[in-house]
């Protein structure tokens, strides 16, 4: 099945790491009949020859062989070939664009006729990819539509049925031409006597391509269905879950052991959620249902469909908030491995954490579990320091003021977690009982560690946030005495002298340091933190015109920063205000603007900055809002903004390939300040 193998010029051919001489080592290792040594294989070509779905010159040479590869009955695991095969075809980079010669899409397509045999393989996995090979590589859409009603009359592997279902969804978005048909084979898949699991499918497909012809009782009809399939699952008429067999110790492994519990039904669930889109109150409902379920793994797939969701639209959440906080089990014993319920308490701590404010309605029952489960406090890791454990870090960062004892305790522990500063800052004033053991903290803080940075910072956050006046000697304490080439100083400067800014004023020995700083990479921070505490304008405006005309961007950001708290003071500074204003970056452009206003007054030139920063930038309206509140009567003609975001049901920062932890703190903290700029 190799042949040809030798005389391919694989050294002059490249992969992630470079030559590409050690791919028919890999090839001929997908065949091997050494599992271990299989699995070993497939980790290296995904790791290397397919890269994060690069497709490299080496990879296109790969195709071939891995067709052989996939029609040999002598080979085992062919299902995860034939879904290379599939990622190959779909992959991104020059050599999938076809800038080498022959695009990669082209090249799976090629042999796309195999394809047609292995949906009839004798091997279930093989027959599960070979589906979606089928539907997206082999141009024949009546033949392929044929092939998909054949193999469902006669499939009888449950796992195989659902393949077959959610490709004959692709094959309606890929052949809007032949869509009826297809449509048909969906409605008569969603309708008994087929199997929940199957119907399900059925209408997570229907919702993303045909949202006319889903039942008016879609949700009690899709809890009903869930009910039935979690029966099944318990009484074991169901297929087992991928997790039901030991994966070896490689990164494909490690990555399936990743995976929920239930995997299909996650699947299942998160198709029909991601066809649902911004029909949020059907997808709360779903929520509830799956979080009323009977079947742990039922509630833990809601929990993590509750996130996305979160994460993505507005809406009053305090239900389906209020059903993962009863996830959390606090009476349940510490278990030593990772059993359903464990995973389950696991999924609902870290959705709660990432909603700040919006999870108090899961409050009281993170307060039990605090309360209850000591171990959770902190979370000890082998080789690096311990942090603060999830049930009281989401605790504290929802501003339960429950958490400042808790907190106390932690901080006297001799190795407290160094991220506990952070979440302090959630606390607002209920945490000022913690300044005290927060100053002491500060006062050990090594100043020439490579953890200096990592200890001291969140301390000075949560010092900061408190305006506790009385760790100002410990903040000259680091910016004296730290050494020259610890990690992040700058960093860690930076957070000191804004620290200094709130709480310095009127305390010996600060004006001397931030004066010394004039002079240092931070000079636009210290001298909005001098402007702070002493207030005299003359000390600070040559020094932040100076930093207006360097060419950091940051610190033009910073000097601006400045300015704008010095107002009218700051006339003189226009001209590179102005300057600003034309920037390339979005972030210097707002800087430069809210500074220019506030100096001048000047609306003409300032206005249709902001205007533009806000359309095309979301992750600057916070600080465009917020400018705005000061602006008063001067800013209502960009009140519309505001009035359109208020009325959006998408969250502000939602985008493609990615979320932050703090995007759904974000958004809430935009629409606070919306809120107040209308009702000013």
């Amino acid at each position: 099945m190799f042949t040809g193998i030798d005389e391919v010029g694989w050294a002059s051919l490249r992969h992630a790491y470079g030559s590409a001489e050690d791919v028919p080592g890999l090839l001929r290792g997908l065949a091997s009949a050494d599992p271990a040594e299989r699995a070993g294989a497939l980790d290296g070509m995904y790791g290397a020859v397919h890269h994060q779905g690069i497709v490299y010159d080496s990879t296109l040479a790969c195709v071939p062989f891995l067709f052989e590869l996939t029609a040999s009955e002598e080979v085992a695991d062919r299902g995860g070939l034939v879904e290379l095969l599939v990622s190959i075809g779909r992959g991104h980079g020059p050599e999938a664009a076809g800038a080498g010669g022959e695009s990669a899409e082209a090249a799976v397509r090629a042999g796309a006729e195999a394809f047609v045999a292995l949906t009839g393989d004798r091997d279930s996995g093989v027959r599960r990819a070979a589906t979606e090979a089928l539907v997206r590589f082999l141009d024949q859409p009546a033949r392929v539509l044929g092939l998909l009603r054949q193999r469902i009359t006669v499939e009888r592997d449950d796992r195989v049925l659902l393949a077959l279902t959610e490709s004959v969804g692709l094959f309606v978005r890929q052949h809007p031409a032949h869509a009826p048909e297809a449509l048909d084979i969906l409605l008569m898949l969603g309708t008994p006597p087929y199997d929940p699991g199957l119907r399900l499918a059925a209408l997570g497909q229907l919702a993303g391509c045909a949202p006319d012809l889903l039942p008016a009782d879609l949700v009690p009809t899709v809890v009903e269905l869930l009910g039935e399939r979690s029966e099944q699952r318990r009484s074991g008429r169901s297929a087992p879950t991928e997790g039901d067999h030991a994966d070896p110790d490689t990164l494909a492994g490690r990555l399936r052991r990743l995976r929920p519990l239930d995997e299909e039904g996650a699947l299942l669930l998160r198709t029909l959620h991601t066809a649902l889109g911004g029909r949020v109150g059907d997808r709360i409902a779903l929520l509830e249902g799956q979080l009323a379920s009977p079947d742990p793994a039922d509630r833990c797939n809601g929990v993590w469909m509750a996130a996305g969701l979160f994460r993505e639209w507005r809406a009053d959440y305090s239900v389906p908030v209020a059903l993962i906080g009863e996830q959390l089990g606090a009476g349940a014993p510490a278990l030593p491995g990772a059993s359903a319920t464990d995973r389950l308490r696991d999924a609902a701590v870290s959705v709660l954490g990432d909603l700040f404010h919006l999870a108090a309605p899961a409050a009281d029952h993170l307060h039990a579990l605090v309360t209850s489960r000591p171990d959770l406090w902190v979370h000890r890791w082998e080789r690096r320091p311990p942090t603060l454990g999830g049930p009281l870090k989401s605790l504290a960062r929802s501003g339960d003021p429950r958490a400042v004892p808790v907190l106390a305790q932690v901080l006297a522990q001799p190795l407290a977690p160094d991220d506990l500063g952070r979440v302090i800052v959630r606390l607002g004033p209920s945490a000022a009982p913690l300044t005290p053991a927060l100053r002491h903290r500060l006062g050990q803080v090594p100043l020439d560690s490579p953890e200096t940075y990592d200890r001291a910072v969140p301390l000075l956050s949560a010092l900061t946030a408190l305006a506790d006046r009385e760790a100002v000697p410990e903040v000259l304490r680091l910016l004296g005495g730290m050494a020259v080439g610890v990690r992040l100083r700058h960093r860690v400067v930076e957070s000191a002298v804004r620290a200094l800014g709130v709480f310095g004023g009127g305390s010996e020995g600060v004006v001397p340091v931030l004066r010394e700083l004039l002079e240092s990479e931070c000079a636009g921070l210290a001298a909005g933190a001098l402007w702070s505490v002493e207030g005299d304008a003359s000390a600070v405006l040559p020094v932040l015109v100076r930093e207006l005309a360097g060419p950091d961007a940051l610190r033009r950001r910073a000097a601006a920063d400045a300015l704008a708290r010095l107002g009218s003071a700051a006339r003189a500074a226009a001209p590179g205000l102005s300057r600003m204003v034309g920037a390339e970056c979005a972030w210097e452009r707002v800087a430069g603007a809210c500074a220019l206003w506030r100096a001048t007054g000047e609306v003409e030139s300032v206005l249709p900055v902001l205007r533009s920063a806000w359309v095309e930038h979301p992750g600057v309206r916070g600080i465009v809002a917020a400018r705005l509140l000061g602006m008063g009567a001067a800013g209502v003609p960009l009140h519309d903004l505001v009035e359109a975001e208020l009325a959006a049901p998408r969250r502000h920062l939602v985008r493609s390939g990615g979320h932050g932890s703090q995007d759904v703190l974000e958004d809430e903290r935009l629409l606070g300040v919306c809120r107040v700029v209308m009702g000013a």
